[in-house]
This record gives C-alpha cells, structure tokens and sequence, in this order.
C-alpha cells in the first residue's frame, strides 16, 4: 500500500481534535484525523444505550462556552445543525424535609435569583447577584484567558485581579490562596446555598479542599453558573456540527483506525504508524489530542524524550477530581420534587442536585470519592427531555446524572460490576425521598456507566474527563506542567492539543484552538484571531 501523506495529522477526534484540524485546513494544510473509533466527539456523545427512543449523554451534559467560542462563529456551526435552548431555571438542590429548595437562574433572570435567595439570606441574595453581575462582564477576559496560549500576556496576580474588582465585597488578595470551599463559606452563611456550590465547584473538577484554587471559584465557578445550555439532539450534535466543518473544509477522518506510534526520525515528528502497520507520513505538524502520557509515553517512547519530560510525564496525576459515574434512567414522568410548593422552578431546573441535606454531607461525600471509597448514593441530575422532546418517546422522559465515584483502579472489575448492579438502585431509594413520585413504578428501566467503563471506551484514564487532576500544579500555566504548557513538545513537529494541556477537560475545544494558534506561529499560518473578539 502506498504511504499517504499530509501536511498535517491530528490523533484523536474528540472536540479538541476536530478544532484543531479544521483551522489546520482552513490555514491551508493538508490535514488527516486519525480516530480509533467508529465515530467523531470523544466525550461529546450521545447514545440510546438502555431502551430505544431514550437519549442520554454519557459524559459531556451541559454547555457553559457556546458564546465566547471561536469555532462556532468562525465555522458557521449553527448552519452545520448545532442548535441550543437555555433553561431559565439553571441549578437547583432540593430537599428530603420539602425546605425551600435553592434555584439559581441563567444571568438574564437574577431577579428571580435574588427572590429565591432571600428566603434564606437577603445578604446571600445580595452577595451572589453582585458577585455575579460582576464576572459577567468580564465574559470577553474570560475568553481571552481561556482562548490564549498561557504566558502570552505575561504573569498575571490573581490575587491582585481579585482585589481590585471585589474588594469592596470583602474579596481580599489572600482569597486566591483559599480553597473553594474556604471561599464559600466565608461569602455566604445559607447552608443550602453553600452546598449547592460545592457541588458545582466539583462538577468543575475543582477539589473543595484544595488551597490555591480560591480565585479559581469566584472568576471561573461563579462565571459557568447558570451560564448553561442545551444542545438539542444530545451534546454528539455539536461533534457532528464539528465533523462537517472538517469535511467542509476538506479535511480527511479516518475512522477505525488506531494510532500504535508516532515516527520520529532525527528528533522530529514526521508521521504515525498504526496498527496493522500502515505508515501515514505528515510533513509539517502532527497535534495528539490524546492524553499525555499515551501521547509522550506510549506513542513517542521514553527512548525520544529527555529525562526531564520522561519524569515529568510519569508524574502527571490523573484524578480523583472529574471521575465520574453516568446513571441513565428512563422514566414515565419527570422528577416532582416535594421543595417545589415553594418554589415550582425546582422541577424545572436544568441541573438539580439529589440526595443531599446540606454542606456537611457534601463535603462527606466529595471527599469519599476522592479517597478512593465509594460515596452513598446522591447526584447531580438532568432531565433533558423536558426541553427537547426529541431525546425521550412521546409522553416520556429521559433522565440523566454525574455520580462523582472513586478513580477506576480503586475497585476491581468484579466491585465496578457489582456497582452497575446496584447502585442505581441505592440511588432510586433515596431520590424518592425528595421526589415521591420516583418509585420503582415511574423508572421504565435504568443504566449506570462507570470510570473503568470510561477508561476502556473514551480513554480517559481512570475515569477521569479531564486526562489530568485539576491542582495549582497542574492547571494554568502548569498544565500539564511548565515546559508543555505552550502546547509544544520537545519533539519538533509534535503538539498537544487534548485536555491534558490548558485549560483541561469541557466543551470548549480551547485545548485544540490554542494548539493551531501554537502551530501557525511556528509555520507562519495565518492567525484565527478575530479582531472583534480579540483572541
């Protein structure tokens, strides 16, 4: 068989792969995608995996960067079958006692946030709505740090920025040495209030505990909340939105196809060959949007890098934050929460949080799935078929949730099976406490995917979406650690455009922008950076 060859590869078409091939196109490579599996997304998927009919998202749920990204206005992705709502109810708790549930609402509606919010504390009502009108303008400098190659505009103070723009809200310079969880509890006195925000720091992949992510919460956390979309037909529409960009383009995805190895001769990257032997040849760049270790370990080998990057990339840590467990129901009604008769937007939330009484059983359980012990059941849930009717039968509903569960080599395969078996079913009687209508009766039939299901299928390892723990040293500007975190290798020709560099794991194909950025400036391509915009 003849040898193909390209101007460009990119390994992997999860999201950040499909973005960076494109702008490679665009920029006038020839470019190949070279995927192990039968279709496109990576963790953007979305499957009829427990009964016909019933659509459930096994990894990516809700999207919080469709309007600072670039690759849906650059490629025309809503013309390519991408369409959205935004629920006006965003992120609720509700309550097994049938307490006030809190509801916190998409930016536009912070008026009925704050009346949600005074039940419990006028002056958390006060202090959230602020807090949140504030880092809603700074949405463009969200972007912007989000979009750029970390160091470009030089070493930032996060304590200094925290300061200045909420100081007179008591947000000192030293909150940005806190954990999360010391933020929170210092900004707000509602219990309720608090743990729902520990919830959603951890959705995050932001450990509550952990000191030096403090300024992480309130510029990042505090931004995504109630900043949440849709994507109707499942979140794979947006992968499909993506893949025909890349055709259109005219760019080449081979599916079925895995990548055993990437050539290097004479220190560059000239290629990868895969398994069945066949070579692909790439004369100018190759990216991997796989992890760092396959990446640099696996497919380089040790014998191509320095000792430096060989320690390095053995000692990127991989969990316990974003390890997640995905239980799929499908039932005959959606969930009516006994919290609701003071407040009907509870059942009606896009994200709401089940099985849990306050900050202290959170924290509890946040901090079992970290150790390596399997939490009692409670999750944060979707029901998305209440605003696309596409994703359930007619006069059904599809129910979907994140279980945050331990890292998958800390159970074996017969626990991990055994917790398939069960689990749900933990869950179902505790969800019932808060909804009494989630019987037995209402669930039609139920599924749960977990880490070790996770890592086998999506490669990501251990569980963990992010292909990286989310700590000081491994985010921002370490990520994945400070002689990569410019998305080059010292392999010439070979860059990392996966969630194992900045910014991590999310749908944002940040990783897969930023990369294309790093190779148009060492091949002199043509800039993606919009001038309206400014990255």
């Amino acid at each position: 068989m003849p040898t193909r060859e390209y101007d460009a590869i990119v390994i992997g078409a999860g999201h950040n792969g499909l973005c960076a091939a494109a702008y490679l196109q665009r920029a006038g490579l020839s470019t190949v995608i070279v995927e192990r599996r039968h279709e496109e997304g990576g963790g953007a998927n979305t499957e009829e995996v427990v009964l016909p009919g019933f659509c459930h998202n096994l990894h990516a749920q809700y999207m919080e960067f469709f309007d600072v990204m670039p690759m849906i206005q650059d490629f025309g992705l809503e013309d390519l079958g991408l369409r959205t709502v935004m629920p006006e109810a965003q992120a609720g708790i509700a309550f097994a006692d049938g307490r006030p549930p809190v509801v916190l609402h998409r930016p536009d509606l912070l008026d009925r946030t704050h009346a949600n919010l005074a039940r419990y504390s006028k002056a958390d009502a006060d202090t959230y709505v602020e807090l949140k009108k504030r880092v809603m303008a700074f949405e463009p400098m969200v972007g912007a740090n989000l979009y750029s190659i970390p160091g470009a505009g030089g070493d930032a103070d996060p304590g200094g920025m925290l300061e200045m723009a909420f100081g007179d809200l008591g947000v000192g310079r030293h909150f940005s040495a806190k954990s999360p969880k010391a933020v929170i509890d210092e900004l707000f006195e509602t219990p309720e209030l608090r743990a729902l925000l520990y919830r959603a720091t951890v959705e995050w992949g932001f450990p509550v505990d952990a000191t030096g992510m403090g300024a992480g919460f309130i510029t990042f956390i505090m931004w995504t909340m109630g900043n949440w979309k849709l994507a109707l037909g499942g979140t794979h529409t947006l992968a499909k939105a993506m893949t025909q960009a890349c055709y259109r383009e005219g760019v080449d995805l081979l599916e079925n196809t895995m990548v055993e190895k990437v050539i290097v001769e004479d220190g560059r990257a000239v290629g990868v060959k895969v398994r069945g032997g066949e070579e692909i040849r790439a004369t100018r760049a190759v990216a991997s949007n796989a992890d760092l270790r396959q990446t640099l370990l696996d497919m380089v080998g040790p014998e191509h890098l320095s000792d430096l990057w060989v320690k390095r990339a053995r000692a990127f840590r991989y969990g316990p934050s974003h390890v997640l467990g995905t239980p799929m129901f499908c039932l005959y009604e959606a969930p009516a929460y006994k919290s609701a008769r003071w407040d009907p937007d509870i059942d009606r939330c896009f994200y709401t949080m089940v099985g849990f009484d306050g900050p202290a059983d959170t924290a509890l359980y946040i901090r079992d799935a970290y150790s390596g012990r399997l939490p009692m059941p409670a999750a944060g849930t979707w029901v998305n078929s209440l605003w696309d009717r596409s994703q359930a039968p007619p006069g059904r509903h599809s129910a979907t949730g994140w279980y945050f569960l331990p890292c998958a080599s800390e159970l074996t395969a017969e626990e991990w099976a055994d917790v398939r078996a069960t689990y749900n079913d933990r869950f179902l009687d505790r969800w019932v406490e808060f909804a009494p209508n989630m019987t037995r009766d209402n669930v039609i039939a139920h599924r749960l995917y977990t880490p070790d299901q996770m890592e086998r299928k999506n490669l990501m390892r251990e569980g963990d979406f992010s292909n990286g723990e989310f700590t000081p040293d491994q985010t921002g500007p370490n990520r994945p650690f400070p002689e990569a975190s410019n998305y080059r290798t010292e392999v010439e020709g070979l860059y990392l455009c996966g969630p194992s560099a900045y910014p991590g794991g999310g749908m944002h194909a940040a990783c897969g922008y930023n990369a294309f950025k790093a190779i148009a400036e060492d091949l002199g391509l043509p800039s993606p950076v919009v001038e309206s915009r400014g990255y």
